[in-house]
């Protein structure tokens, strides 16, 4: 195997951690030079971390791991999508990462490379740090024990923790939403703000649902590369997620109600302005017949010789309006 020292420089810079974990001794940092060694002796767990890693690294690093062409040219593909790849020896989960950034949701891949006694994660687009798990394992030996796949599954545990984080975020803004149409109605600008709510919603919903099947699948008997008391972990990982998605799908729903009931509301209020408008109306229709009337300039009208004609004409003017006030007021039109 080639040691370019370009190779071995970018190495160390895409590198979070090489580590050999081996039951009753400390975590031994590995160099890309001696992935082969240190994964050929068998004795304990490797787990490579890579976060942006270039090509060459990739393809270093998997020819030190010997893996198949087809396996090297996945990893150094970015996805978009979550999948799973078995391969003879050697499982590839894709998982999509979520964190938001400045309220919009921000979508990464990490790529866990489950092989015999070793683990490679490749990290893009996400800032997220796994060293809280890399530092249980290192202090917890019995987890050693489980192999590589059960590391796996704590992976995709803690991405699901990184889920209901950025669910709870989300939530917070739906509920912002909410109060806004509901309480003090809404404006161009804030349907707008729905309508990108709810599309970071279904963005969040549609790479987190595959997540499901996949673990699911991986907890199945007839999953490769899977040993049998990995599985249960698996399956839970896949319940979790399923309870984020419902609680996305419950978001969206949400919304939907609120934009109805905004709309609603709306619509009383049109209602209510258009009824007050057509008493008042109706109201003025009165003096305005009266006045049309008198405009006219007839010669023989009798009550214009009337001593009490003009009075009597603006009482029973006022009188009717009056009346119409008073039951317009009683229907609560006014």
């Amino acid at each position: 195997m080639s040691s370019d020292p370009s190779a071995a420089e970018l190495f160390s810079r895409s590198a979070v951690a090489s580590a050999l974990y081996v039951k009753g001794r400390a975590p031994r940092d590995v160099g890309l030079s001696g992935i082969g060694a240190a994964v050929e002796a068998g004795e304990g767990l490797l787990w490579i971390g890579l976060r942006e890693p270039a090509d060459e690294v990739l393809r270093e690093v998997g020819e030190q791991l010997a893996l198949p062409a087809r396996a090297i040219e996945e990893i150094m593909s970015p996805h978009r999508r979550p999948k799973i790849i078995e391969y003879e020896r050697l499982t590839l989960v894709v998982a999509i990462t979520v964190e938001i950034i400045h309220e919009r949701p921000s979508f990464g891949d990490t790529q866990i490379l489950i092989g015999p006694g070793y683990l490679l994660t490749i990290r893009r687009r996400f800032s997220a740090s796994y060293g809280d798990l890399r530092a249980l394992l290192a202090e917890s030996p019995e987890l050693l024990e489980r192999g590589s796949d059960y590391v796996a599954s704590a992976l995709l545990d803690l991405m699901a923790d990184h889920y209901v984080e950025a669910l709870g975020q989300l939530e917070a803004r739906v509920e912002g939403i909410e109060h806004q149409l509901l309480l003090e109605g809404f404006r161009q600008k804030d349907i707008h703000s729905l309508y990108r709510c709810r599309r970071d919603l279904l963005r969040v919903h549609t790479v987190i649902v595959p997540m499901v099947e996949i673990c699911r699948r991986l907890a199945r008997v007839d999953t490769r590369n899977i040993g049998t008391d990995s599985r249960g972990y698996f399956r839970e990982v896949a319940d979790r997620i399923q309870r984020v998605v419902e609680s996305v799908d419950s978001l969206r729903e949400a919304l939907a109600f609120a934009f109805e009931a905004s709309m609603m509301l709306s619509q009383m209020q049109q209602t209510d302005i258009t009824r007050k408008l057509a008493a008042w109306a109706a109201i003025l229709a009165v003096p305005t017949a009266v006045a049309g009337i008198y405009g006219m300039n007839f010669h023989d009208m009798p009550e214009l010789s009337w001593t009490y004609g003009y009075p009597a004409m603006l009482g029973a003017t006022f009188a009717v309006c009056g009346l119409l006030y008073w039951r317009f007021r009683r229907i609560k039109w006014l």
